[in-house]
């Protein structure tokens, strides 16, 4: 199931550092101004064998002027509602301040389990202030450092602890399809298309994860589950922040579906939201299907037309351009049964097998025209290729004498031979090189 950490607290207490430890990235900007972090940055994190996302969340300030500070707290409550767990970001060096006290508040009657991280204890000797902020009542704080790493092993195992390894009760090898895009680009409209007509034959298996509702499709010698994220709640007063809460969303669906489906707008084509979505569908390695919705509303229909689109659209997700692009009409239900009979293709593409046989005498004499680059006067040579068994995600080993100077074009150029000779539209593939 899906898990979700949110980093909170006030400005400048190292948050974004944190996010890109757990991350092991540098996707956040880390700058000693306050307010540095405005739009959301969301990674992927692994510890003990459990992979959770990690929400990096703008510092949380009151009674400020600033038009940017509002829209930062709002889309920090958001993220509070949503994750499973919440880390609790407090400097170690300036103690409890009274923003600190007013957001352990906040936390407190959010109901979520929360961690107290003490940052900034650069060394062992901090250590002990951090017992300052038993004080607000949300449990021990933990000392760490998120710009040298100290003490963030120990913080990783009480945060994997925490989550509930609970899984969905669904039947086995049943594909699970989620409906996912921006707000207004007809999700809701879809899963209505899907469903709406013979519900006899429809049955809701209420999700262990939040706001998730896996439905049963079963007719037309089609069966999998629909993960149902069609619903965006209003919180009070965040319709600015709808786009922001989709993602969230998003990030639910995705993880706990194989196939997903893209929702674009026909009347607005791919926009930066798509492109956010279309990452996440990208970084967990599902297959997917790009549907550009609202079809009935273009004008111009002509084979031109429906070739400009969808250049657009793989200009923008490329190199990952092998996907299947689909002009459909929820409303109209035009080409919907297309997209459900391309998203179970896809489910099976990923589940294929090819022997191995057949990868090595269809690919070595490529590869012995087309050899690797040679790297300071060494030459690369690629002598077997296999597949992976049981990957979720396609996996082929290529096995060489010098694995480690096989750049990434030439992993690309072998991916492309993959597709051209075997069937793997919409779904990601692996290539490693390892030393025979």
């Amino acid at each position: 199931m899906s898990n979700i950490v949110a980093i909170t607290g006030r400005p400048n207490v190292g948050k974004s550092t944190l996010f890109n430890r757990l991350t092991q990235t540098r996707q956040a900007i880390v700058n000693e101004e306050s307010g540095t972090t405005r739009d959301r940055q969301y990674g992927k994190a692994e510890w003990a064998g459990k992979e959770f996302s990690v929400i990096d969340t703008g510092g949380w300030v009151l009674h400020s002027d600033d038009v940017f500070e509002g829209e930062i707290n709002k889309q920090v409550q958001i993220a509070i509602e949503e994750a499973a767990v919440i880390l609790f970001v407090v400097d170690i060096l300036t103690g409890i301040t009274d923003l600190d006290e007013q957001i352990a508040g906040m936390l407190r009657r959010s109901k979520k389990p929360v961690i107290v991280v003490s940052n900034k204890a650069d060394t062992f000797n901090l250590h002990p202030q951090a017992a300052e902020f038993y004080a607000m009542g949300l449990g021990e704080p933990y000392a760490i450092s998120a710009i040298n790493g100290s003490g963030t092993g120990e913080l990783l195992d009480i945060l994997v602890s925490l989550f509930d390894d609970k899984e969905e009760k669904t039947e086995e090898d049943v594909p699970k399809i989620a409906v996912t895009g921006r707000p207004n680009a007809g999700k809701s409209s879809l899963i209505n298309a899907f469903i709406g007509e013979e519900r006899n034959i429809v049955t809701d298996i209420a999700g262990t994860t939040r706001d998730s509702i896996y439905t049963l499709y079963n007719k037309f010698g089609l069966k999998f589950y629909l993960v149902d994220t069609a619903g965006i709640r209003k919180k009070g007063k965040v319709d600015e922040n709808l786009e922001y809460y989709s993602v969230i969303r998003a990030i639910r669906a995705i993880e706990n579906a194989d196939v997903c489906i893209l929702m674009l707008d026909a009347t607005r084509g791919i926009e930066s939201q798509d492109m956010n979505i279309f990452s996440l569908i990208q970084k967990n390695g599902k297959g997917l299907v790009i549907v550009v919705n609202k079809w009935d509303l273009v004008e111009n229909k002509d084979r031109q037309a429906i070739q400009t689109f969808e250049d657009a659209i793989r200009e923008r997700t490329a190199p990952f351009t092998d996907v299947p692009v689909i002009f459909a009409s929820a409303l109209t239900k035009q080409r919907i049964f297309k997209i459900l009979e391309t998203a179970n293709q896809i489910y099976q593409t990923r589940n294929t097998k090819i022997s191995t046989h057949k990868l090595n005498e269809i690919l070595l004499p490529i590869i012995e025209k087309t050899p690797p680059p040679m790297h300071k006067g060494k030459v690369v040579k690629i002598k077997y290729i296999t597949q992976l068994p049981k990957t979720a995600i396609p996996s082929f080993v290529f096995f060489c004498n010098l694995p480690q100077w096989v750049k990434e074009p030439y992993k690309r150029f072998l991916e492309n031979q993959i597709r051209k000779h075997w069937v793997m539209t919409g779904t990601p593939i692996h290539v490693f090189m390892r030393e025979k």
